[in-house]
């Protein structure tokens, strides 16, 4: 990868931002884009909460709690003490300096700033030279489909805690949503040499952002080489839902499986070493295959991780789509 190239990563939230990091950490100041899901977005509280951006910036800014893997190290709860003392809702969990992003957001949201203005400032007040940016400016929900009803992605995954079986998604406001205008200018930033997506949920974190008007086919269009990080090891998610939901959906849980969600998007795809006897269905879809561990524990596990999916999206340029 020369000197002076760029990366883009497209990212959920806590899974996604670990690799995320490790890239940040790998590349020259500026090298990197991070290409955010707004699905998970929505108002509690009369607030623009927006946790797969904040996530992602609490880590790459090195203020991420490490154990829950969401919010800030250190994070007080007086907030919530406070609320649930006058009976309000407290389903959703809000700490007090998480507080403060959320109504420095919705303050500037209502001024009129765009949701990547915004990010992009709090960002850099965070001392982040590397850009995070919303997928797209416009609303865009995902809801789940249950056999008891529709839900908003918060009340499935926080509220319900996942238990709900999901029988299907749809991404409302999508169809009229445009990509960031950032995001895109990353996407054809001439000095481009590679796009990563980190190992998201492929329904609930990419999905969502393939959803949005124009970036699919920006992603499709690609001129440099774009590789998917698997989030299944060994037939289990990492974290999260996505293994019950794919079993909800009647689909194995393998990176193969994923794989096939992407076809035609991604020219590799990275899998754990746990999991080689996969490469040849994968390779037969089109796409190649890197093994290597890619469980991330450690910072270390973070930038080896980045380090080699770089290396192998570079090594496939000559075969990337022109």
């Amino acid at each position: 990868m020369s000197a002076d190239g760029t990366v883009v990563a497209l990212s959920g939230g806590v899974g996604g931002a670990k690799l995320a990091d490790g890239l940040h950490r790998l590349l020259p100041t500026g090298g990197l884009t991070v290409c955010c899901n707004v699905g998970d977005d929505f108002e509690h509280l009369g607030l623009h909460i927006s946790p797969d951006i904040d996530t992602v910036v609490y880590t790459l800014a090195g203020l991420a709690d490490r154990e829950r893997g969401w919010g800030v190290e250190g994070e007080t709860w007086r907030f919530m003490a406070g609320l649930e003392r006058l009976e309000g809702e407290t389903w959703f969990q809000l700490g007090d300096i998480d507080l403060a992003t959320h109504v420095l957001r919705t303050e500037r949201l209502r001024a009129g700033e765009k949701l990547s203005e915004v990010t992009a400032e709090l960002a850099q007040a965070l001392g982040l030279a590397t850009r995070v940016c919303p997928a797209t400016d416009d609303p865009v929900r995902t809801i789940v489909e249950t056999p008891d009803g529709d839900l908003t992605f918060q009340s499935y995954f926080v509220r319900e805690r996942c238990a709900p079986t999901v029988t299907g998604l749809r991404f409302s406001g999508a169809e009229d949503a445009r990509p960031s205008p950032s995001v895109i200018d990353a996407l054809d930033d001439a000095h481009l040499q590679a796009i990563v997506w980190c190992p998201s949920n492929p329904f609930l974190s990419i999905q969502p952002m393939l959803a949005v008007t124009g970036l699919r086919d920006a992603i499709a269009r690609r001129r440099v080489p774009c590789v998917a990080v698997s989030p299944v090891i060994g037939g289990e998610a990492v974290k999260g839902p996505l293994a019950k939901m794919m079993r909800e959906m009647g689909l194995p849980v393998c990176s193969s499986a994923i794989a096939a969600l992407y076809v035609g998007l991604i020219d590799g795809m990275v899998i754990d070493e746990t999991d080689r006897a996969e490469a040849p269905a994968i390779e037969a879809l089109g796409i190649k295959v890197l093994t290597t561990p890619t469980l991330m524990r450690t910072i270390e596990d973070r930038g080896r991780l980045a380090d080699r999916a770089l290396t192998f999206a570079v090594s496939l340029r000559t075969g990337a789509a022109a």
